[in-house]
């Protein structure tokens, strides 16, 4: 004999023993039969066994090739009239030449319908463990909502059911919480996940990523409401019950179920979502077990997608603030064109504390700023932004790179120590506690939540470099960051020597300022670790791909493409950490957009400043501007030279912004004041104030510096 054809749904498994064996021809004549099939059917070889023959699919061999479940009565050892479950399959091998009706035989397995009950009941308990098992490892392992969701059908089906759908609330799909409601006509659904077993038809029900029409209140849906279960046995009463229009309804039911259970994903009081499955192909009805079963599933699937829920809006909310936090992506200043990119890790991780800055300077200076926070979420976003705050304030004082890690350095200090004073303040003491030592007050944790929710700024690095369009020069300091990295325009990349100095918050160690020339054209890049970090190489590797994208870059692509080019070269397929990337493409001013005198501490020197004054603008066709230029440089020139001595340095810069400078050796601050009526003097910074853009003053190694600016109307020619 031939191995039978196994297609279609198989019982439950019964032990051999309780299976009897009968083979048959198309007309029902016993062919050979196993010994237990003497006494379950009292059938003998060359004999018609009617009760058999009469199940036997007809219309030729092919017919009824799979295997069917039906039920005829027969005897046991005593005698006694037992139900029998019957599988008939056709013997594929006894087909010989041209089919014909009389070459086909069948298999005909039967076993006592007690037995296949039991060993269903088996099934089901072993089925149970097994998902059981499953969902314990599996169910809660991600924080995708949309990838839990889909984990809990693929659980579900073959094995406990042919179809199994997950409908979510749409405000859980965005990391909302969805609101409590009452009836079922309010709820808004959509499609999330859906599994089906190959034989399915479920071709006209909603499609993964649609909406679920709205359903009104009944009786089916009103225990989904209140976090029940709902069992259905008979689909025909289902479908009058929903009372929904017949093309609405082929979206919720699929064709040929015979049973089904819904159960709400309930967490919290709130209603998330429902997971729905179907039975078509499996022969059993949905059970009271199964129901338990699958709600005991979707408490923790529940579970799970509420986390998700959470971990989706925390993120949001991060990545939002992060976002709203860095400078726009492409800037274009008079001393450069910079691009920047930032991409948050992937997975359970989250965005971070990384950033970066560029920060518009006095006379036509740039400041290049790249952080890094250690820490992920939030916290480490909140950390961030008191950081880049701090750092745009230290940097309005004009202060070199050196004294402005210094001053921040001190602030972090200051954070990490109002974080410990509020954690020490919000531990309660035995004395204080008027529950004593074993007891607790609404006081002490409210205070503790209180002060805990002040995010500390611990473990943070930070590169700081300022660049002057005019001179060329880059000053820059690092507070335990990677150097950036300089590429020439006719070179190859080389990553600058800058003196490393400690991470933020370690204080009393001083940071060390390096100078370096870079040529026009020339592009810098400051990057965070996370970009050149890996799971499976060092940082010393990354660095060198880094240097190697940088070396393969077209220069003359836009500097946003090149630096999205690079970032996406350079980041790790699996990054452990967010990453932060600023290219800066390096401009310098002409000498004819500079001019510069020099004049001795002598009074009389002023006329001659003011006419060079004049001059100049003239030269650059600026003559609108030049009677509040010779004003401004009057005065300012004038104050040097009665208060703080020589050499005074006069200077001016002709850009999109016509700037004023005069330098003197005092490191005296200037105070603007408003005099009095009385006073013969003290009106001159006012005068200044008031006739110019902007002023304002920074420190200098030789002194200070004075500076204004001006817009200038009209093109520059």
């Amino acid at each position: 004999m031939g191995e039978p054809e196994h297609r279609g749904p198989r019982p439950a498994s019964a032990p051999v023993s309780d299976t009897a064996a009968v083979v048959l021809d198309d007309e029902g004549v016993v062919i050979a039969r196993s010994a237990s099939a003497a006494t379950l059917l009292a059938c003998s070889p060359g004999e018609t066994y009617a009760p058999l023959s009469g199940l036997l699919p007809r219309g030729g061999p092919e017919a009824g090739s799979a295997g069917r479940l039906v039920t005829v009565p027969g005897s046991d050892e005593a005698g006694r009239k037992v139900p029998l479950v019957c599988r008939i399959v056709r013997l594929a091998a006894c087909t010989r030449g041209a089919p014909d009706a009389d070459d086909t035989q069948w298999l005909v397995l039967v076993t006592p319908a007690e037995a296949v009950a039991e060993a269903a009941d088996h099934d089901s308990e072993r089925r149970r463990k097994r998902l059981s098992r499953a969902a314990t490892s599996s169910i809660g392992a991600s924080l995708d909502v949309t990838e839990m969701a889909q984990t809990l059908v693929n659980l579900l089906v073959p094995e406990f059911a042919d179809l199994a759908t997950v409908d979510l609330a749409e405000p859980v799909l965005v990391g909302d919480e969805p609101p409590h409601l009452e009836a079922s006509g309010d709820v808004r659904l959509c499609r999330t996940a859906a599994a089906q077993s190959p034989g399915i038809s479920a071709e006209d029900l909603l499609p993964v990523g649609e909406a679920l029409p709205p359903v009104s209140d009944s009786d089916v849906m009103r225990p989904l409401m209140a976090g029940q279960p709902v069992l259905v046995s008979d689909i025909d009463a289902l479908r009058a019950k929903l009372g929904v229009d017949t093309e609405t309804l082929r979206l919720f039911v699929p064709s040929g179920a015979h049973s089904s259970v819904a159960v709400p994903l309930y967490a919290r009081g709130l209603v998330l979502g429902c997971v729905t499955v179907w039975r078509s192909q499996l022969p059993s009805a949905f059970s009271e077990e199964d129901a338990a079963l699958l709600q005991d599933l979707a408490s923790r699937a529940a579970l799970g997608v509420d986390n998700a829920r959470r971990y989706t809006k925390e993120h949001r909310s991060a990545v939002a603030l992060q976002r709203s936090l860095l400078p726009h992506s492409a800037l274009n200043v008079a001393a450069a064109d910079t691009a920047g990119v930032y991409q948050p890790a992937g997975g359970g991780v989250g965005v971070g504390g990384d950033w970066f800055d560029v920060i518009p300077l006095s006379s036509l200076r740039v400041a290049f700023v790249v952080g890094d926070v250690v820490g992920h979420g939030l916290e480490a976003t909140a950390a961030m932004a008191r950081l880049r705050t701090a750092v745009q304030t230290l940097a309005d004082l004009d202060l070199d790179p050196g004294e402005l890690l210094t001053h921040l350095d001190d602030l972090v200090l200051g954070f990490s120590d109002e974080q410990m004073t509020g954690e020490l303040r919000s531990e309660p003491s035995e004395s204080s506690d008027p529950l004593g030592p074993s007891g607790s007050s609404d006081h002490s944790e409210r205070s503790d939540h209180s002060e805990r929710s002040e995010p500390a700024v611990l473990g943070a690095t930070c590169l700081y470099a300022v660049y002057d369009p005019v001179t060329g020069q880059c000053a820059a300091a690092a507070a335990g960051h990677p150097p950036p990295v300089l590429l020439p325009p006719d070179g190859e990349p080389a990553f600058l020597d800058v003196a490393p100095g400690p991470p933020l918050g370690v204080g009393g160690v001083p940071f060390e300022v390096t100078e370096f020339g870079v040529r026009p054209g020339s592009m810098l890049g400051f990057f965070t670790d996370g970009l050149v970090e890996s799971r499976d190489g060092d940082i010393e590797e990354g660095m060198e791909r880094l240097r190697g994208a940088l070396a393969g870059a077209d220069p003359s692509r836009p500097i946003d493409e090149i630096s999205r080019g690079v970032f996406d070269g350079v980041r790790p397929h699996m990054p452990v950490d967010d990453a932060a990337l600023l290219l800066a493409r390096i401009h310098t001013l002409s000498s004819d957009q500079v001019a510069e005198w020099e004049f001795e501490a002598d009074l009389s020197l002023v006329a001659e400043a003011r006419e060079l004054v004049v001059g100049q603008l003239s030269a650059w066709q600026l003559d609108e501007l030049g009677f509040v230029t010779e004003l401004v440089a009057s005065e300012l020139v004038t104050n040097a030279i009665r208060y703080a001595g020589g050499p005074v340095g006069l200077r001016l810069i002709r850009d999109r912004v016509l700037v004023c400078e005069v330098s003197d050796p005092s490191s005296t601050q200037p105070r603007l004041r408003r005099a009095r009526d009385t006073d013969e003097g003290g009106r001159g910074l006012f005068l200044v104030a008031q006739l110019t853009d902007r002023w304002g003053s920074r420190f200098t190694r030789t002194g200070k510096t004075i500076w204004t600016e001006q817009p200038i109307g009209g093109p520059l020619v």
